[in-house]
C-alpha cells in the first residue's frame, strides 16, 4: 500500500514536470499542445474507488492550472476524465474482467487494449480542454482540428513514454 502511494506519487510528481517544463513549450502554430499528465489519470489502480478518482484527477488538473496560469480549464477537463474512467473501462474491460490490483497498462492489458483506453481518454480531455478554453462556436472546426492533431501527439507521447515506463 505505502509502495503504491510512494510510486504514484513519484509518477505524478515526474509527469507534472515533463509537463511544465517540457511539453507546455511544445506549441506548433497554435494547433499542437501535446498533453501528457493525464497518464497518471490513466495508470491509477482499476478498482480505485471513483471519488478518489475525482480527488486525483481535480488535483492534478490545479497542478496544472497552477503552473499553467489557465484558470481553470485543465480542473475541469481532468475531472471530467476521471468522471467518464470507470464507465470507459467497463466498456472496454477484457472478456475475462480486470485482474484484482491491477492497474490499466500496455504491459498489463496488451498495447492494442492500452491504445484504444488512451485514445477515449485523450480526445475525451482534448475536446473538454479546447472547448472551454475557445468558449465560443465560431470557430468550431478549426478548436476541433485543434482536438485532433494535440491528441494525436498526445496520444504518441503517451505511448511513448509508456513503453519506456516499465518493460516486460
Amino acid at each position: 500500500m505505502i509502495n503504491n502511494i510512494f510510486r504514484f506519487g513519484l509518477i505524478f510528481i515526474l509527469l507534472i514536470l515533463f509537463q511544465v517544463l517540457l511539453f507546455n513549450n511544445i506549441n506548433f502554430s497554435g494547433y499542437v499542445n501535446p498533453y501528457v499528465y493525464i497518464l497518471f489519470i490513466l495508470l491509477l489502480p482499476v478498482e480505485l474507488p471513483a471519488w478518489l478518482v475525482l480527488i486525483l484527477s481535480f488535483i492534478t488538473g490545479l497542478v496544472v492550472d497552477f503552473f499553467s496560469t489557465s484558470l481553470g480549464m485543465h480542473t475541469a477537463s481532468t475531472v471530467m476524465v476521471g468522471f467518464i474512467r470507470p464507465y470507459v473501462l467497463q466498456v472496454i474491460s477484457p472478456r475475462d474482467g480486470y485482474e484484482p490490483g491491477s492497474e490499466p497498462s500496455m504491459f498489463t492489458y496488451g498495447a492494442r487494449w492500452f491504445f484504444i483506453y488512451t485514445t477515449i481518454m485523450v480526445l475525451a480531455h482534448h475536446l473538454v480542454l479546447f472547448y472551454v478554453e475557445v468558449f465560443r462556436l465560431t470557430d468550431f472546426f478549426r478548436t476541433l482540428f485543434r482536438v485532433l492533431l494535440s491528441s494525436l501527439f498526445s496520444i504518441a507521447f503517451i505511448m511513448l513514454i509508456e513503453h519506456f515506463r516499465k518493460r516486460k
